[in-house]
């Protein structure tokens, strides 16, 4: 038996506490498999129902995307129930509706809060089972998943996606679109759809999957009722045709309106259940899982030839990748291909360290606590083992396999499957640089309060210890982001932000990201339009760690200029691939018009000029201002002993340099007016943006049921441009907001003939609401499943301390989500129809469309 890794005992034993947690496993009468995980951590309820049919089993109609199509249709109508009805019902009672569809599996979901646990079976059942397919339905459907099919083609990480499967796979399904190809779902028939669905969707090929905390005898005799009457009936099995062994390298090369190239290294290798699948698991982490992988040491921090690197085993069901992906300079592409194979021929002539081996076992093990941090989570990971690998408990044979691994282990499927005859290259690059590219456990609830002890210089510290499960967040706030940068040096804090955790006094980028990587554990930087900050996520053990790392980080900062030079690199190449989504470049030319010379007119990540303008000096300076004692907020929340971990906190706070809490204001000017942007693009984007409230405006609250209002399945806006119209694929609202002032705005893509149609429902839409047209019965929809949101987006300890620290920084209550509930409730009618009347006036609109042609702006 070979030797275990130094850390496995204490890391068996904190899966073993989950592991231990009991799952109810049983079969209907009618072959339906049910899983039920009861947990009581939370007030929630995911109730999940996975098909086990996808596109790899769609038989004679293989690429016409039949699973897709039907996921669509099953919210339309069923026996019993209109389709607007399915999700009105949904939101009634709190909660939120979606589904997926993959190559083998179909699943739909509700979140809920679990007192109504009872009628997510109820629709769900009745979903998957009863559906009626209305004929006008699969007619409009059928235009809604064009567009969707446009926005796949508009995409270039779609694009790039598509290219490496067609050229890996030769004859397995694999090589066909999930959604579908254009003309060969076009010409799908209402009879192909409704055989298709009388074949596969029943309950003998069914998993019901529910995790929360629900009444386990009602939950029962719930999914017996509504599920159990269905009768069990005849399940051919579908041939899926095995993969032939590739012989010799494969390429792909797409010339394409892009700014920068995208290209990925493909392998074949077996699915998930095969014993080498653990190996392969591994050996993508060591190779480019984290700022300390081989791959991302070598290729970008060295050798300079990427922006991003990352690697990926991906194991659905029989047949898999080992994929190795990067974003690189055109003019850098083919010497990256070229570095990545010799990088990954030295490593395997040589020796993987323990210590990266260890490394990389301490993130599988995260990986696998992070993934039962929700409800939904939970559920998720048996519906995986119940309807893809075929046992519910793999998880424990899959770490028994990895926990045993050793170097050799690696190297060992190195050189069984990364090997030249096994590859596949596809590119995406710029048309123009096109002649370069050529081929080359249940119980106590834990508060949801945190504790502030304010210290004397000023520092803020939130505690909220919770040992539901062996996991610990730290989350360090400031007051910063575009108010706070000079009008020349767009960026400077989100710039910051990332260079705060490379380079210190005391280790390199490397050694940091070796450090927190060797312990399965994840340090980085947040920066958005109001504040930034750092954050590390552990196991309870490594807390010494993350503290120490975030104490360098702020007080040690080492800002070498050649570091400043790979992130600024980086930063701009993520501005081009901005460009390359035609949404992206619709919003960032709108706000660009709406704010003028506000800070907000410019994202928070910067702009080009912004960027290259940015020097040492000038971050120093920024740290200097912001980071100091006053400004600071420090939540800590998880699996800790505060006696022991109280003072630690305190002497990192107590060192910061003083200074008082940051504050800045600018007023915004609108200057109204339509526009229109220009773009190579198969569909067209509208935008429509008014002034909005800011986070601490009395009317805030309404704003965000004015939000919700306009989103979602069941909106009225979203019923009548998409359902009824069929008008456009999405149509939503959102916002852009600051503490004193904000954006309110209205999207929807949309085909170039219609993008006026749209508009003009918008403006419908708009006049409805100011009219007084809102019902109570859409206000109290919004009103419950804002409350919901709330509670489910408080699941993990990230969000929970991420929202304290927040709030503290903001000058809100420290524990304003228990003053949430009442604030959404106490939004009327009449609030609804006077913040439409207030804000959405087309003297204040700024309305751009982005319309397919030659790029540029009018």
């Amino acid at each position: 038996m070979p030797k275990k890794t130094s850390a496995a005992p204490r890391d068996l034993a904190l899966l073993e506490r989950l592991w231990r947690e009991p799952v109810e496993r049983y079969t209907l009468p009618n072959g339906l498999t049910v899983l039920l995980r009861h947990d009581t951590a939370a007030p929630v309820a995911s109730v999940q129902v996975w098909v086990k049919t996808g596109s790899i089993h769609e038989g004679a109609a293989l690429g016409a995307g039949l699973s897709h199509y039907l996921e669509h249709l099953l919210f339309k109508g069923t026996a019993r129930r209109a389709g607007r009805d399915i999700s009105a019902t949904v939101q009634a009672h709190g909660g939120y509706i979606n589904a997926y569809t993959t190559f083998d599996r179909t699943v739909y979901y509700i979140e809920v809060p679990s007192a109504h646990t009872g009628v997510a079976i109820d629709l769900l059942a009745d979903l998957t089972l009863h559906s009626t397919l209305p004929a006008d339905e699969v007619a409009k459907e059928k235009d809604v998943i064009l567009r969707e099919i446009d926005m796949c083609l508009d995409d270039p990480d779609q694009r790039l996606a598509q290219a490496l499967f067609e050229t890996a796979y030769r004859t397995h399904p694999y090589r066909q679109p999930i959604i579908g190809h254009r003309e060969v779902f076009a010409a799908t028939t209402r009879e192909e759809l409704l055989a298709y669905y009388r074949a596969r969707y029943v309950p003998n090929n069914l998993v019901v999957v529910i995790a929360g905390s629900f009444d386990p005898a009602a939950t029962r005799a719930a999914i017996v009722a509504h599920f159990g009457k269905a009768p069990r009936v005849r399940l051919a099995p579908v041939l899926v045709p095995d993969e032939p062994a590739q012989l010799s390298r494969r390429d792909q090369h797409l010339a394409e309106d892009v700014q920068v190239s995208r290209a990925g290294l493909g392998w074949q290798i077996p699915g998930l259940t095969h014993p080498d699948a653990p190996a392969l698991d591994l050996l993508a982490m060591v190779l480019g899982h984290g700022d300390s992988s081989l791959l991302w040491q070598a290729i970008r921090e060295k050798a300079r030839l990427v922006h991003s690197i990352d690697v990926m085993a991906w194991t659905p069901g029989t047949s898999g990748l080992f994929y190795v992906s990067y974003l690189a300079d055109p003019d850098k592409r083919v010497a990256a291909e070229q570095a990545v194979l010799a990088e990954i021929g030295l490593i395997a002539r040589k020796d993987i360290s323990a210590s990266a081996l260890a490394k990389a076992v301490r993130q599988a093990v995260t990986a696998e606590i992070n993934s039962r941090k929700t409800m939904s989570g939970q559920a998720s990971r048996l519906g995986v083992g119940e309807a893809v690998v075929g046992d519910v408990n793999y998880a424990r044979t899959y770490f028994e396999r990895l926990f045993a691994l050793t170097p050799a282990c690696l190297r060992r499927v190195m050189r069984t499957y990364l090997v030249p005859e096994k590859l596949t290259v596809v590119s995406s690059n710029p048309a123009a640089t096109a002649a370069a590219i050529a081929p080359a456990a249940a119980g106590t609830v834990a508060s949801l309060d945190f504790e502030e002890i304010a210290l004397p210089n000023g520092a803020r510290l939130l505690l909220q210890p919770n040992r539901q499960l062996p996991n610990l967040h730290l989350r360090l706030a400031f007051a910063g982001g575009p108010m706070f940068e000079p009008a020349e040096n767009r960026g400077l804090t989100s710039l910051l932000a990332t260079l705060l955790t490379k380079d210190t006094a005391g280790r390199s980028a490397e050694q940091v990201a070796r450090a927190i990587e060797a312990v399965g554990g994840s340090f980085a930087e947040f920066a958005g339009h109001n504040s930034f900050g750092l954050m590390a996520e552990v196991l309870p053990g490594d807390a010494d760690l993350a503290l120490e790392l975030m104490r360098d980080a702020v007080l040690r900062p080492a800002f070498k200029p050649a570091r400043l030079e790979v992130e600024r690199e980086s930063a701009l190449a993520a501005l081009k691939e901005g460009l390359d989504d035609v949404v992206t470049v619709g919003r960032k030319a709108m706000r660009a018009r709406f704010f003028g010379a506000h800070p907000f007119a410019i994202e928070s990540g910067g702009d080009e000029a912004g960027l290259k303008g940015i020097t040492v000096a000038g971050l120093r300076a920024q740290h200097r201002r912001l980071m100091v004692s006053g400004n600071a907020v420090l939540a800590v929340a998880g699996d800790f002993d505060a006696k022991k971990l109280l003072p630690k906190l305190k002497a990192f706070l107590a060192q910061l340099p003083q200074g008082a809490a940051a504050r800045a204001t600018a007023p915004v000017r609108v200057k109204a007016g339509d526009f229109s942007v220009v773009q190579p693009r198969q569909q067209a984007i509208v935008f429509q943006a008014f002034p909005g409230p800011g986070l601490l405006a009395p009317d805030y609250a309404v704003s965000e049921v004015m939000d919700e209002l306009f989103s979602g399945m069941s909106s009225h806006l979203f019923e009548r441009v998409r359902e009824e119209k069929s008008l456009a694929y999405f149509v939503r609202s959102s916002r852009i907001v600051g503490l004193e002032t904000g954006m309110f705005y209205f999207f929807a893509g949309t085909s170039p003939e219609r993008h006026g149609e749209v508009i003009a429902e918008l403006n419908l839409e708009i006049a409805r609401v100011q009219g007084g047209g809102v019902t109570a019965e859409e206000l109290a929809r919004c009103q419950t499943r804002l409350k919901a949101a709330q509670r489910m987006g408080r699941q993990t300890n990230s969000a929970r301390a991420m929202q304290a620290a927040l709030n503290a920084v903001y000058g809100l209550p420290l524990n304003d989500w228990r003053n949430y509930d009442a604030r959404i409730d106490a939004v009327t009618l009449a609030d609804a129809q006077a913040f439409a009347r207030r804000y959405f006036q087309p003297g204040s609109r700024v309305q751009l469309v982005v319309q397919p042609g030659p790029a540029g702006e009018k």
